[in-house]
């Protein structure tokens, strides 16, 4: 999941946003959002729908599926 990593930290720095204020955002800790940029873990699905609705993105596109 070396994309969803990758995608997810250029939305949440395009945002100018902290790891503790997607967090907050999201309704997960801020070392949740740290492990998925550094491929540690994977969010559930329901976690990647809030995810995909909160930057306006589509779930492909995290995943990579679609550019």
């Amino acid at each position: 999941m070396k994309v969803f990593a990758e995608r997810l930290k250029e939305l949440r720095t395009e945002q100018g946003l902290s790891t503790k204020k997607l967090g907050k955002a999201l309704g997960v800790s801020d070392a949740a959002i740290s492990r998925w940029e550094r491929c540690e873990r994977i969010p559930n699905i329901e976690v990647l729908v809030t995810i995909a609705k909160y930057f306006r993105v589509s779930c492909d596109y995290l995943c990579g599926l679609e550019d």
